[in-house]
Parts: C-alpha cells; structure tokens; sequence
C-alpha cells in the first residue's frame, strides 16, 4: 500500500474529492495562496541552480526598436557620407585638371620658371636679403608667409596629437621607466658620445642656414634627433631634468609667438615700402640677413620641440 503524503488534505486532489462527495464547494477555495508559494518556490530552486551561471538580463522590445532605429540611422549616414567623399574628390580632381589643361607647356616661354621672378630672386635676392644661400631667402623672406604657415601646422599637429594620446592618460612612476635605471650600456655609451656633437652640428645648421645649406627644419630637425637619442638613452626622467613639459610649452608656444610678431613686421614692412630698422649686416658673416637669423633660430626651436614631443607622447603619452 502506498503512502499517504502528509500535504494531501491541501493538495488539489483532496479538494477534488470533497467536491465530488459534496463536502465542500470548489469555487470556495483560493487557490492563490498555493500557486503564489509553489511559484516562488520555483523561482527559488531556479535561482539556486543558476547562480553561478551569467544570466542574461530580459531585454525591453522598445530597447531594441530604438537600437535598430539608430543603427538603421547610422547606416544611412555612412551611405550617405561615402557619396559625399567621392562627390568632393571627384570635384577636386576635377577643377586641378582643368587648371592643368590651361597652364603654360613645360619649358615654355611663358611659363613660370622662365618668368621675371626667378631673375629677381637671383639678381637681387642678395642685396634685398642679405643672405649667401638663396633658398634661405626664398623661404623665410620671398616666401615667408607660406614658411608661416607650415610652422603653424606643425604647431597644430602636435597639439592634436596631444589631445588624441592624453586622453585618460595614466602616469607612470619613475621607477617603471626602466631606461633610468637599466638601460643598454652600449646605447648609453654611444649616446654619452654621440648626443653632444649632433646637437653642435644641429646648432651648426641652425645659424648658418643664410649662408650655407641648412636652416630651421633641417637645424630643427637634428637638434629633435639629439633629444630623441637621449632620451631613449637615459630616459625620460633624465631629460625631464633640462627638458621637461613647462620648458617645452615655454619654448614651443614662445618661438611661434615671436616668430608671429617677427612675420607680421616683414609682411607690414614690405608691404607699404617701409626699410626695416633690422640691418642686413654684412653679406657672409654670421650676424647678419636681417631678421633671417633669428627666424631661423626660431623655425629651429618649433621643429625640434616638435620632434621631441611626437616621440615622447608615442613611447608614454606624455612630455
């Protein structure tokens, strides 16, 4: 004989039966009190079987109607802006070939090379400028509004970079950067020995670049790779001792500063007929072109710093 549950006067069968013998009516008894328990009971023993599974969580249908909405949206964007671009482009190249179909055949008479322009930087290029290499004078005077610009870009670009690598941006302690402490020895040595004469040779370009090869950016530039090898050398920390982020911002914001005022003064000058106060000095010796030198000076001290700063914010983002 089986055994007889202990809930069975509860149970539903049990009512059954009275109702069928007539002890009771069935539509007297709630139910809601016994579905309510058996379904946390159930919700109980389910969380206990899954509690150490992820669960995903049940999604909103509105949810997922916005979500596929700004998806749709975004698609329709991209589309849209791929159009756009090759429109642009195609707009572009358009207009540089018609200029093309009209511009003078090469080593024609009238072309631009051939013109009165190129005779006056050379004829008088020396006298106007006061400098020995002609391309010094046709860059940072000639052409100086131009050189202005592409310093500014320089400028622009780096301070881009730092925004996009100083985002949430980590320091690292002194002690991580393991160049101060356990850097190569032959790297160390070489450096001790090479860093000196390429920043005398940077040097060198930088102020002889009106009377021989070389100026700003080459002068900027080697002076950049003198900083680089030291640092790579000995580490941030010791360069951060006569190079660091105030000294940087001080010489990177101050020389485009300087070399504004310097650009706006040609530019009225030259413009209105007016001679400079600066002297041309004497042709050849190194005090001397006017205000070449100290652009040159200047354009140097932008493309090093430059160089440096792209490095560092690459290799720990930051000065």
């Amino acid at each position: 004989m089986s055994k007889i549950r202990s809930d069975y006067e509860t149970s539903r069968r049990a009512a059954f039966r009275r109702y069928v013998s007539g002890e009771e009516d069935l539509k007297s008894i709630d139910y809601m009190p016994m579905f309510e328990k058996q379904i946390a009971e159930e919700k109980k023993e389910d969380e206990r079987a899954t509690e150490h599974y992820l669960v995903p969580p049940l999604k909103d249908p509105m949810e997922d109607a916005k979500l596929h909405a700004e998806l749709l949206g975004m698609k329709w964007f991209r589309r849209l802006y791929v159009v756009m671009s090759v429109a642009l482009c195609l707009c572009i190249i358009g207009a540089m070939v018609y200029n093309v179909a009209f511009m003078p055949a090469f080593g024609g008479t009238d072309a631009p090379t051939n013109n009165e322009v190129s005779e006056r930087y050379l004829e008088k290029g020396q006298e106007e400028t006061g400098v020995v290499n002609m391309v010094t004078g046709l860059i940072l005077q000639y052409r100086g509004f131009d050189t202005f610009g592409e310093t500014h870009v320089l400028f622009i670009a780096t301070i881009a970079v730092m925004i996009l690598l100083r985002m949430g941006k980590k320091e690292i302690p002194e002690e991580v950067d393991g160049e101060e402490s356990e850097g190569d020895v032959i790297l160390r040595t070489i450096a001790r020995f090479l860093v000196p004469m390429i920043l005398l040779f940077g040097l060198y370009v930088l102020v002889n670049g009106h009377l021989s090869p070389g100026g700003g950016f080459s002068g900027g530039a080697v002076i950049g790779a003198g900083l680089i090898l030291y640092s790579a050398a000995f580490g941030f920390t010791s360069t951060a001792r006569f190079f660091n982020e105030k000294i940087y911002d001080i010489l990177k914001v101050g020389s485009l500063g300087l070399y504004s005022l310097l650009i706006i003064y040609y530019l009225f000058t030259g413009a209105n007929g007016i001679d400079s106060v600066v002297p041309l000095g004497k042709v050849g010796a190194i005090i001397s072109s006017g205000l070449i030198l100290p652009i040159n000076v200047l354009v140097g001290i932008e493309v090093a710093c430059t160089m440096y700063a792209f490095y560092a914010l690459f290799r720990k983002g930051g000065l």
